[in-house]
């Protein structure tokens, strides 16, 4: 049983003041595009896992955990528990998603490990777990899972695992420049933490931007790129200045928009059109600024069986 899921670019990252529990009050405007990871299951005596990286991508696999830290072995020991059956799976992630880069493919796994080990062992007519079944044990794994479920574009509340789909018209062309290594997410909110308390600034109640949603609902890109916004970015940027050079060239270039990608360190830029997406990758590869610089639309469907 094989799933595809895709990447994801946060349009609107929005980062309030924390919770009791630990975490922030976000509202976060998730984007799914067509950067994707296939994992494949099949029964085995035993759980096992192995981790490449897709033929085509260059994205490095040395550090992906392989036992109960991959949030994909943690998937489907979670849908074997509720299903009541024994964990016996191989699990093969092949990967194109960039690697702690901010685009969730930690998270894009554990969906398609839910999906495709949901389908191995559920193999009835009517299925005991539905899409939103799934999708409410994927936030129990990580606040980014229920949306790769989802797919499309949605609006993410609390920590971002409360979603509702956004009316979304069109399709939009992006360009990802990938940096050498990742951004650990709890640094970069902890960093953004730090220079909100260094400012004196306090977390207010983050709101869903309007000029976003009318954006995305009328299919503007011009629009969509000025109203991109990231909370994390000052973060990420404090963290990794070089970061700043590449979102300065992206506009240079020409790019509608530029932002950091989720935590980072991967940048987002935003297209008018396919061909201005193509022009701007060559550019952004030119430099040499960036690992790898990849083309990608969105918005595309969440976790499906291939």
């Amino acid at each position: 049983m094989s799933v595809r899921v895709p990447a994801k670019v946060n349009l609107q990252l929005g980062v309030g003041p924390i919770r009791d529990d630990g975490y922030h009050d976000l509202v976060n405007v998730f984007h799914a595009v067509s950067l994707f990871d296939e994992v494949t299951v099949e029964r085995a005596p035993g759980l096992e896992v192995r981790v490449q990286a897709s033929p085509y991508s260059r994205v490095r696999v040395d550090g992906v955990p392989v036992d109960e830290d991959n949030l994909a072995v943690r998937a489907a020991l979670l849908v074997a528990a509720r299903l009541g059956v024994e964990p016996d799976v191989a699990i093969r992630i092949r990967k194109a998603i960039p690697v702690a880069g901010g685009m969730a493919g930690g998270s894009a796994d554990a969906a398609a490990a839910l999906v495709a080990c949901a389908r191995l062992w559920d193999d009835r007519e009517q299925p005991v777990l539905t899409r939103d079944d799934l999708m409410d044990l994927g936030a129990e794994l990580g606040s980014d899972v229920p949306f790769a479920v989802l797919g499309g574009t949605a609006v993410g509340l609390g920590r971002g695992e409360r979603l509702t789909p956004a009316l979304t018209r069109g399709t939009f062309h992006w360009v990802f420049a990938t940096a050498d290594g990742g951004l650990s997410t709890p640094a970069v909110y902890a960093e953004c933490d730090r220079i909100r308390a260094e400012r004196g600034e306090a977390a207010a109640p983050p709101r869903v931007s309007e000029e976003l949603m009318t954006a995305l609902a009328t299919g503007d890109a011009k629009a969509l790129g000025a109203a991109l916004t990231n909370d994390l970015q000052p973060a990420a940027l404090a963290l990794r200045p070089s970061l700043r050079r590449v979102l300065d060239a992206g506009l240079e270039f020409g790019a509608a928009g530029a932002l950091v990608s989720g935590s980072g360190p991967t940048c987002a830029f935003l297209a008018e059109t396919g061909e201005d997406a193509a022009d701007l990758a060559e550019a952004l590869d030119g430099t040499g600024f960036a690992e790898q610089v990849l083309r990608a639309d969105g918005p595309v469907p969440g976790a499906a069986t291939r």
